[in-house]
């Protein structure tokens, strides 16, 4: 998997995947702010990761999913780097046949279990950094 990521102007930036969805980024003051943030960018994922796999475990049992919100709300620490220090996923379905147990445990397994966004973050990455002049 590869994202390019390009400076654009000032605060802003734009990721590019490989199959050449974009996306725009800026770290504007809120005032000024257009697009997302990396780390605003970091809780959608999350969010919308366990969003796809709890409607997809729904789904495979038969359920009915009229609608699925997820608010993924992060603290980060005050010195840098200013890493997220708790981030909690509410997650509210509209579905008729869903009980309060199964929405529960499903969720439960969405966020800790299946989400490769959340492995991520509770796990240690092996990661490099490159440099090269243009």
């Amino acid at each position: 998997m590869r994202v390019t990521t390009t400076f654009k102007d000032d605060y802003e930036f734009q990721s590019v995947n490989e199959e050449g969805n974009v996306l725009d980024i800026d770290m504007y003051s809120a005032d000024k702010k257009k697009h997302m943030s990396p780390t605003q960018l970091l809780l959608s994922g999350l969010a919308a990761c366990a969003s796809v796999d709890l409607v997809q475990m729904l789904k495979k049992r038969k359920k009915t999913v009229n609608g699925l919100t997820v608010v993924a709300d992060g603290t980060r620490r005050d010195e840098h780097p200013r890493a997220f220090t708790h981030i909690t996923l509410t997650f509210t379905v509209d579905s008729p046949d869903v009980t309060e147990e199964e929405f529960e445990k499903m969720g439960h397994l969405a966020a800790t279990k299946y989400c490769s966004v959340a492995g991520t973050l509770n796990s240690e990455v092996d990661h490099k950094f490159i440099v090269n002049r243009a």
